[in-house]
């Protein structure tokens, strides 16, 4: 039988969503004060790790995120420690697929608009200026496993469906059309970011990227903030260009009170919580544990900076 681990978990979890641990391991947080010795951390997107931060737990043997992105651990202040970073991969496809495409319906049939009609007692749709998704083309920025799904669902409700992926040199979903980034952007009515957070990769979005967009066209972030310069956003926002923008993530996050992307009809914005279902949050986890246990034990994870 594998040894019983101490693993610090950065938030409380409810108890219905450990149950798969079964007494394997000792549960302890939330904060550095109770980290201690313990030999494994799990960690969700808030909690930043860096050279300094290794540096006060020398005991610390693995890191698991409880997600896929990596962005808030610096792997190679990490592996310079002596400490496994670990990943889930596959933990919040499902679920943030499925809010990727709730995103594109709200903004693409102006929810907060008509919802705003509605509350003042207005009846009728008023100016019938919103997007039909059979015909129109889908871009996704990023072909991974969260972007795969997406692409086979728009594709059922009639979208014609574009990618651009520097992995990959041939569609793996049929119908899909691999292309350049910048066709990309210029083609689709509606532009989905699944893509990493790298240097590379910061402001993506910006003023450039946005005025080579369709005229009337909508911009979806389930992906990571900082990807959007969210001042050129607004410009473009404000001069029409853009029809609308959905954004589940943002930067920084959250935004202010206040802020200008916050209240406005032609943008929704989500706390990051895309992945945030019931069973989408137990999956999170449970990958989590299941990889932190696996390196305590000497067993294959998903592990980030493996050499």
């Amino acid at each position: 039988m594998a040894d019983r681990h101490s693993i610090h978990i950065d938030r409380p979890i409810v108890q219905a969503d450990l149950d798969f641990l079964d007494g394997r391991a000792d549960l302890i947080g939330h904060d550095d004060a109770t980290l201690g010795n313990a030999p494994a951390a799990v960690i969700g997107i808030g909690d930043h790790w860096d050279a300094e931060r290794f540096a006060q737990f020398p005991n610390l043997r693995v890191i698991s995120r409880a997600g896929i992105g990596y962005d808030n651990v610096d792997v190679d202040a990490a592996t310079a420690a002596g400490v496994i970073v670990c990943n889930g991969p596959d933990s919040p496809t499902v679920s943030t697929a499925e809010h990727t495409l709730a995103l594109m319906f709200a903004v693409t049939k102006e929810l907060p608009a008509k919802i705003k009609r509605a509350a003042d007692g207005l009846s009728g749709p008023g100016a019938a200026t919103s997007l039909e998704l059979d015909g129109a083309t889908l871009g996704l920025v990023g072909l991974g496993r969260i972007a795969k799904r997406v692409a086979v669902a728009a594709q059922a409700f009639g979208m014609q469906v574009m990618a651009c992926d520097p992995f990959l040199d041939t569609s793996p979903i049929s119908g899909v059309t691999l292309a350049a980034l910048d066709e990309v952007i210029s083609s689709a009515h509606v532009l989905s970011l699944h893509a990493p957070s790298t240097a590379e990769t910061r402001h993506m979005m910006n003023a450039t990227s946005f005025a080579a967009m369709r005229q009337g066209s909508y911009l979806i972030n389930c992906a990571r903030g900082p990807l959007v310069d969210h001042d050129a956003l607004l410009v473009t926002l404000d001069a029409g260009h853009l029809a609308g923008a959905a954004l589940d993530v943002t930067d920084p996050e959250p935004l202010p009170v206040g802020h200008p992307l916050l209240g406005r009809d032609d943008v929704v914005v989500t706390p990051h919580i895309a992945s945030s279902t019931a069973i989408g949050r137990r999956r999170l986890y449970e990958h989590a544990f299941e990889n932190a246990l696996a390196v305590l034990d000497g067993r294959p994870a998903s592990i980030v900076n493996l050499s």
